[in-house]
């Protein structure tokens, strides 16, 4: 695995770019302190599997750089990692094209669990987000809470998931294999248009199918939708997104 640091902090980015190393032995770290950096890398080599980017950067608005490599690199996740755990952030991120957003104060293993999940093709959304725990807010120039080892943290919001959360599946839900084809890919950040050229469909038929998994959900916009899978892969250990075999 590939992956891409983008954070103008030194020694966020250095603590990064060891707990990312430590994911496993085939992981490739490049970090880099800039939204030109970050670009010339991109443009120099396109074969990165992830991206993990910061929304306080000195040559750029992260959000922009988000909607910008969503735009120019649409198979590309991102990940935002952040000193900001706001609602208003992470929601924004979200409906940006994030596929997940990381507080800088979460330990090593809510990092690593956050980028599995992203990597098996789910999307990760803080337990503060999901209604599980107190929603803090952390100072830009607070010192990052990323490089504190906490071993059990990153189960946390699944234990907490179990006790104030039904447990529900994707199972539950009764979508069809069509409809769950569409779920994956609007998990993914694609817009209809985008949706219909991959599966072969009319951009009306995509609105259908969306409007009824977000039925199915109970939701009323992408980005709840969002939070209502992110949800489910909290209580239940993690949902890897699979392509159905037919209609």
């Amino acid at each position: 695995m590939k992956v891409l640091l983008v954070d103008d902090h030194p020694l966020v980015l250095s603590a990064l770019e060891v707990v990312v190393q430590t994911m496993g032995a085939d992981t490739t770290v490049v970090g880099v302190a800039s939204a030109a950096a970050a670009r010339a890398a991109l443009a120099q080599d396109p074969d990165f599997d992830l991206v993990l980017l910061d929304l306080a950067l000195g040559d750029a608005d992260g959000f922009d750089l988000l909607v910008e490599f969503r735009r120019a690199y649409p198979a590309l996740p991102v990940v935002v990692v952040s000193a900001s755990d706001r609602a208003s952030d992470v929601i924004r991120a979200i409906d940006s094209g994030a596929m997940g957003f990381v507080p800088k104060r979460s330990s090593h293993a809510e990092l690593h669990d956050a980028l599995a999940l992203v990597m098996s093709g789910s999307m990760y959304v803080p337990p503060a987000m999901l209604g599980l725990e107190p929603e803090r807010r952390v100072g830009g120039d607070t010192a990052p809470d990323v490089m504190r080892r906490e071993p059990d943290a990153g189960r946390g919001g699944a234990a907490q998931a179990d006790r104030h959360q039904p447990q529900k599946s994707l199972a539950d839900l009764g979508l069809t294999p069509r409809q769950t084809e569409v779920l994956t890919l609007l998990l993914q950040g694609l817009p209809n248009k985008l949706i219909a050229r991959q599966l072969n469909l009319s951009v009306e038929t995509v609105k259908d199918h969306v409007a009824a998994v977000l039925r199915g959900l109970g939701v009323n916009s992408r980005t709840q939708a969002v939070l209502a899978v992110s949800q489910m892969m909290l209580g239940q250990g993690g949902y890897a997104a699979r392509r159905p075999a037919s209609d």
